[in-house]
């Protein structure tokens, strides 16, 4: 079975960064938007990375523009806004796609080992996030409507 450590995505500057260098962290991974009514989200993402760093949590932001068109800049553009508004200092991935046919793989396996209750076919919205343990396994996700903090007894209890 696959875990999430199989898999590759590029970061926000354009290299290859192997999910497996994150093997013993506790995850939480997120598709982003910079232009979304959730966008303000990245402010409690980067409180519970800065918490929990050191406790071994790994925040990893995957921008989309599959929702409305709200992340339209490119990877520089979304960096600069990341760095600027909300002082984002977790892991930033570059753009990919969630749904259909061109959804990178890792969220192929994501959709698969966590369906949504009122998507189950693909991703509903920016923000959605997924919970994975130290060994790479899926263990929960959450809706975009679901705040950061909301999750975090969920983290800590991984923790």
């Amino acid at each position: 079975m696959a875990s999430v450590h199989d898999f590759t995505a590029l970061n926000i500057e354009g290299s290859p960064q192997r999910l497996s260098d994150y093997r013993g962290k506790v995850l939480l991974i997120v598709n982003v938007a910079s232009k979304c009514g959730f966008t303000p989200q990245y402010r409690g993402l980067e409180a519970l990375w800065r918490k929990y760093e050191d406790k071994g949590l790994v925040i990893l932001g995957f921008p989309c523009d599959q929702f409305g068109h709200q992340e339209p800049g490119d990877e520089a553009e979304i960096q600069s806004f990341c760095s600027m508004t909300y002082d984002v200092s977790f892991p930033m991935f570059a753009k990919i796609e969630v749904n259909g046919a061109g959804a990178h793989p890792l969220y192929q396996h994501l959709k698969a080992e966590a369906p949504g209750l009122l998507c189950r076919e693909g991703y509903k919205w920016n923000f959605t996030k997924f919970l994975v343990d130290r060994s790479g396994k899926v263990v929960r996700r959450y809706a975009p409507t679901d705040k950061p903090e909301a999750i975090e007894p969920d983290i800590v209890a991984l923790l």
